[in-house]
C-alpha cells in the first residue's frame, strides 16, 4: 500500500514566504477523477478525505505561499489565495513533487475571495495539463479532482471542487519579486540558494549562484515557449506569478489551442489589448524574465550598472535559445532533418499563406504527415507553388520516405484538446456524465498515434465557435 513521504525543504525558508494554512474541510467530498497512472509515479495514496483537504497527512506541513506578481503589467501583492501545498512528496526515484490542495479554502492572502473553486475549471485544468505532459511539453500535473459537496458563486451557482496539482515546485518569478520587494537582497539569496539546490543541483557549489540561476531559467523558459508556439498553445495569462521557475507550464486558466492559424490568436475575456496572443508568448517571457533578472541585480555584481549589463546579456540570450528550438521543431513538422538556409522562409511562406487562407494549425501538419495534402490544403497558384519548393527540398536529404514520415508523426499531434470537445466533455461533467470527459482523455493520452479512434477529436469547430470562443480565469 503506498504511503505519503513527505520531505518538507520549502518550510525551511524564513517565515515570510508563507503562512502556515490547514485546508478547511468540506461537507461532502467524492471523487470525479483520479490519476492512478500518476500517483503510482510519485507513489502517492488516492486518499479520498485527504485529497478533498479533510485530513492531513502524517508528516504533511501545509502552507499557503507568499508571492507577488505583475499582472498585465502591474505589479501586485499575490500569494495562494485558495491554494495549499500539503507538503514534498517523495518518490521511489527519490524524485521530488509538490503536492498542492487548489480550491481548499480561504488563506490570508485570498483577498476577500472565497478560497473555493469550481468543478468545470478544476476538471479543465485536469484535462489541459495532462494533454500538455502526453504531448511532451513540460508541465504541472494533476492527481484528482473532488467533489466538495458545496456550492460555490461566480457568475452563477456552481458545484465545489477540490483539484490536487503535482508540480516540481511552485517557486515563481513573482516569488522573486516578492523576496526582492518585502524582503531585499539577503533574502532574494536565501531563495536563490534554495532554487538552486532544488532544481539546478548541478550548479550547487559555484560562486556564479545567481548568475547560473538566470542562465537555467532563461534556457528552461526558451524551450518552454518554442514547445508552445509548435503545438498552438495559447497560455492566457502570461503574468510574472503564472511562471514557474522550473520551466513547468503553470496555471491553466484562460488557455486555448489555436485551430484556425493566426498569429494573433487571443482567448482570454480579460485580455481585451492582446498582450497575450499567441504571437506575443515569446516576447512577454522574455519581459518576464527581464523583471526576474531584476531581483538578482544585487546578487550579480555591487555595481547596479555591470549587474544590469551582466542580467540584460544574459535575458537577451533567449531569442537565440528559443529560436534555434522553435526553427528545428517546425523543421522536423515539415520532415526536414537538418536546417537549411532557405528552411526558415520556406516555413514563415508557409505560416503566411495558413492565416491567408484561414487553415486549421494542427491538421494543416497532420495531412503532411498523412500525406493527405490535397483533402485540406488550397489549389491555390500561391500553395501549389509553396508545395513544390517544399517537394523539392525534402529530396535534397537524401532520406527515404518513411523516415521523413517518422520523424513527422514524431513532432505533428493528431490531436490536440481542442476547444470545442474541451467544453463538451465540461458540460457533460457539470451534469453528471463523466464519459465524454474520459473518452476525451483516454484520446489525448496518445496524441502522435493517429488512430481511428481518434477521428471524432480531429473536425475543428464551425466557424462560428472558432471566432466566438472565449475563455476565463476560473482556475
Amino acid at each position: 500500500m503506498q504511503k505519503w513521504n513527505f520531505d518538507n525543504t520549502y518550510i525551511k525558508l524564513p517565515p515570510k514566504f508563507y503562512t502556515r494554512q490547514n485546508p478547511t474541510p468540506v461537507s461532502a467530498p467524492k471523487p470525479v477523477i483520479l490519476n492512478h497512472k500518476l500517483a503510482e509515479f510519485i507513489d502517492a495514496p488516492l486518499e479520498p478525505e485527504t485529497l478533498a483537504g479533510n485530513t492531513i497527512p502524517q508528516w504533511a506541513q501545509p502552507l499557503a505561499q507568499a508571492y507577488m506578481g505583475h499582472q498585465f503589467g502591474h505589479l501586485n501583492m499575490l500569494g495562494d489565495g485558495r491554494a495549499i501545498l500539503l507538503g514534498e512528496q517523495i518518490n521511489h526515484y527519490d524524485e521530488r513533487f509538490d503536492i498542492q490542495l487548489k480550491g481548499c479554502g480561504q488563506t490570508p492572502y485570498s483577498r476577500n475571495g472565497d478560497g473555493r473553486a469550481a468543478l468545470g475549471p478544476m476538471l479543465r485544468e485536469y484535462i489541459i495539463s495532462e494533454a500538455m505532459y502526453a504531448l511532451g511539453i513540460p508541465t504541472t500535473r494533476s492527481l484528482a479532482v473532488m467533489e466538495t459537496g458545496e456550492r460555490v458563486i461566480r457568475e452563477k451557482v456552481h458545484r465545489g471542487a477540490v483539484l490536487t496539482r503535482v508540480a516540481a515546485s511552485h517557486i515563481r518569478v513573482g516569488t522573486f519579486e516578492y523576496a526582492a520587494h518585502c524582503g531585499g537582497a539577503k533574502d532574494v539569496r536565501t531563495l536563490a540558494d534554495y532554487t538552486i539546490r532544488r532544481h539546478f543541483p548541478h550548479t550547487v557549489g559555484n560562486k556564479y549562484i545567481a548568475l547560473l540561476l538566470l542562465q537555467e531559467v532563461v534556457k528552461h523558459q526558451a524551450l518552454l515557449l518554442a514547445k508552445w508556439q509548435l503545438v498552438g498553445f495559447v497560455h492566457g495569462v502570461m503574468n510574472t506569478d503564472n511562471m514557474a521557475i522550473s520551466g513547468e507550464t503553470i496555471d491553466y486558466g484562460p488557455c486555448a489551442f489555436m485551430d484556425m492559424y493566426h498569429p494573433n490568436t487571443v482567448f482570454s475575456s480579460i485580455d481585451t489589448e492582446g498582450r497575450y496572443a499567441y504571437k506575443n508568448q515569446p516576447k512577454m517571457a522574455v519581459w518576464n524574465l527581464a523583471r526576474f533578472a531584476e531581483t538578482l541585480l544585487p546578487l550579480l555584481h555591487d555595481n547596479k550598472n555591470t549587474a544590469t549589463e551582466i542580467a540584460t546579456a544574459e535575458v537577451k540570450k533567449f531569442w537565440d535559445i528559443y529560436h534555434i528550438n522553435w526553427l528545428e521543431g517546425m523543421c522536423k513538422k515539415l520532415g526536414l532533418y537538418k536546417i537549411n538556409t532557405e528552411d526558415e522562409q520556406l516555413i514563415t511562406d508557409l505560416l503566411q499563406l495558413m492565416q491567408e487562407q484561414k487553415m486549421d494549425y494542427t491538421n494543416t501538419f497532420r495531412a503532411f504527415t498523412l500525406n493527405d495534402v490535397p483533402a485540406i490544403l488550397p489549389t491555390i497558384p500561391a500553395f501549389c507553388e509553396w508545395k513544390q519548393r517544399w517537394q523539392t527540398r525534402l529530396s535534397h536529404q537524401q532520406k527515404t520516405k518513411n523516415e521523413v514520415a517518422n520523424i513527422m508523426k514524431q513532432h505533428n499531434p493528431a490531436i490536440i484538446p481542442r476547444n470545442h470537445k474541451v467544453e463538451e466533455a465540461l458540460t457533460a461533467a457539470e451534469n453528471g456524465n463523466l464519459t465524454v470527459m474520459h473518452n476525451l482523455l483516454n484520446a489525448l493520452k496518445t496524441p502522435y498515434a493517429n488512430t481511428m479512434q481518434q477521428e471524432e477529436y480531429v473536425t475543428p469547430p464551425v466557424p462560428s465557435q472558432h471566432c466566438s470562443y472565449k475563455t476565463f480565469c476560473g482556475t
